[in-house]
């Protein structure tokens, strides 16, 4: 028998990520409201949860990551990612790019065009400004006095400012802010940083009203299922150490997992698609063929190219005396390059002219690997990298069993559409035309990866995007937002799920289509967004 946790709660909320910090924090800002916070991971006790660079440890570190891997994938010529995600309060905004992004207005106003009311970015915007506390100010496009810190980089590159001319010369557009509904151009990304630190959502939301009575986290437990009755989510159970735990609560359960987590609790409930399910000797509470379904990412084509005549991270990170002078001027000034994002430069524009708006992004990094984990390259290098922002491709997430420790199916199907497989092909070609143009001349870039005998035929360029793509960890869509009429939904535009009384789920799996950039600020905005709305219905 579980032992039941003392206390009825008003609202349980599962996942102390970027969601959980946030929802956690508006539900309990009424003290008539008791919250229960459950999280699988740890405090963020480390050093690398708080310098900008420990990404490079903590991302493949079983302390902060899930350790997640793809199946292996047909469109990566056979290749199996790996598929990192926050294990840790703060959850991936723990160990993340930091990139302040929140993608283009089309994209909302699209969400409302698919008769989501509430969601056009007319309808957003208010929440993305009262979530941020940015350098800029309180004005039209960003607010100030909110938990989301937002700064200017704390350094530059002589090569990512060329890249940057090299942009502009082929006619995209300089910009001093890709957050005001258009990020189409080139600039520094804003990051979650303060004063040379990163600013996770629970640096930002959560550890200020842990001292809230009416607030209590528990963390390094890992949720099982929910707890069904009568047609309503009345409650939890949980896994901590080698006890099973029941929690119960008075008003909703809201699953704050990520479009992994959340994922994985409906199905081990018996919620999702039976002809999964039953197999795996779970009994089926509700048939709902769009969880883990609708899975949607995006895949970059990490195109590295040497250089020559400039700094680059790769030689400044074997020379001891330099490491020694980045580490001192971090220590004292908190600036240099152990207070930088995994990408500084962004660049915004269309793979070809028939596009109606920005589909590709640029992260440049002054700096190469192989992958995440590894160590730079020897040669003095910068790692160009195109996305497609808006993917028709369209995978799934399943759970292998019903252990809660055992890892899911991943499948994020990259490169199925012809669509796709095209903008890839253009990404590598706009990608080759910036690396030629004059301002970036006198470096004599090289291209390294996918490399010169790589052809320029259609075919060939898309196999070489399967043989350099990977994720940037933006996996959304696995229990999207929709109408009632539509088979694949399974939140209403309130989150409120379908089917099933007292459950919610406000997480980047709700999107019913990607945002075109970083997809961290807008799930800061789902989850504000919805608890408002959980708090407007309660009252």
């Amino acid at each position: 028998m579980p032992r039941r946790l003392e206390g009825d709660f008003d609202y349980i909320v599962v996942g102390a990520g970027t969601a959980g910090c946030i929802m956690a924090n508006r539900l309990s800002a009424d003290p008539r409201n008791r919250v229960l916070l459950l999280e699988a991971g740890g405090n963020d006790n480390w050093i690398w949860f708080h310098i900008p660079v420990g990404y490079l440890f903590a991302i493949g570190n079983p302390r902060s990551d899930w350790m997640f891997k793809t199946e292996s994938e047909p469109g990566l010529n056979g290749r199996t990612l790996a598929y990192p995600r926050g294990k840790v309060i703060g959850g991936s905004s723990a160990i993340n790019a930091m990139i302040s992004m929140r993608g283009q207005a089309a994209d909302y106003d699209h969400w409302r065009q698919l008769g989501l009311t509430g969601w056009s970015y007319s309808d957003v915007l208010p929440v993305f400004k009262r979530l941020e506390d940015h350098f800029l100010g309180e004005s039209e496009h960003h607010g100030a006095g909110g938990g989301w810190r937002i700064e200017a980089p704390r350094l530059s590159w002589d090569i990512l400012d060329a890249v940057g001319d090299a942009a502009e010369e082929m006619g995209i557009k300089r910009i001093p802010d890709f957050n005001t509904g258009d990020n189409e151009g080139t600039s520094y990304f804003h990051v979650n940083q303060k004063r040379g630190r990163r600013w996770s959502a629970a640096r930002g939301f959560l550890k200020p009203v842990l001292n809230r009575p009416n607030l209590r986290l528990e963390t390094n437990v890992l949720v099982d299922r929910l707890i069904v009755e009568s047609g309503r989510a009345a409650g939890v159970l949980f896994k901590q150490g080698n006890e099973v735990v029941e929690a119960r609560t008075r008003g909703e359960v809201i699953l704050c997992a990520g479009s992994i987590g959340s994922t994985e609790v409906l199905h081990r409930s018996g919620i999702g698609p039976s002809q999964w399910l039953s197999p795996l000797g779970i009994d089926i509470v509700l048939d709902r063929q769009g969880i883990g379904r609708n899975l949607q990412d995006h895949l970059q084509q990490r195109a590295i190219y040497k250089v020559s005549g400039v700094r680059t991270l790769n030689e400044t990170y074997y020379n001891l005396l330099r490491r020694g002078l980045m580490g001192l001027d971090y220590a004292f000034r908190r600036r240099g390059p152990l207070t930088m994002a995994p990408s500084q430069l962004g660049i915004f524009t269309r793979s070809d002219s028939t596009r109606s708006r920005a589909n590709i992004q640029f992260h440049v990094q002054p700096l190469s690997l192989d992958k995440f984990g590894d160590p730079l390259h020897r040669f003095p290098a910068i790692t160009v990298s195109a996305c497609n922002l808006q993917p028709t491709s369209r995978g799934t997430v399943r759970i292998r069993s019903a252990a809660p420790d055992d890892k899911p199916s991943i499948a994020p199907n990259y490169l199925a559409t012809d669509d796709d497989r095209q903008v890839a092909a253009d990404a590598i070609r706009t990608t080759r035309r910036l690396m030629k143009q004059k301002a970036l001349e006198k470096y004599r870039p090289e291209e390294f990866l996918p490399g010169p005998s790589v052809g320029d035929d259609d075919a060939a360029l898309a196999k070489a995007a399967g043989d350099i793509g990977t994720t940037i960890f933006h996996p959304v869509g696995t229990a999207k937002m929709g109408t009632e009429n539509d088979p694949m939904a399974v939140v209403d535009e309130r989150l409120r799920f379908y089917g099933l009384r007292g459950l919610r789920i406000a997480d980047a799996s709700v999107m019913p289509t990607i945002t075109s950039g970083n997809t961290n600020t807008p799930t800061a905005m789902i989850a504000d967004k919805g608890a408002a709305m959980i708090l407007q219905d309660a009252r």
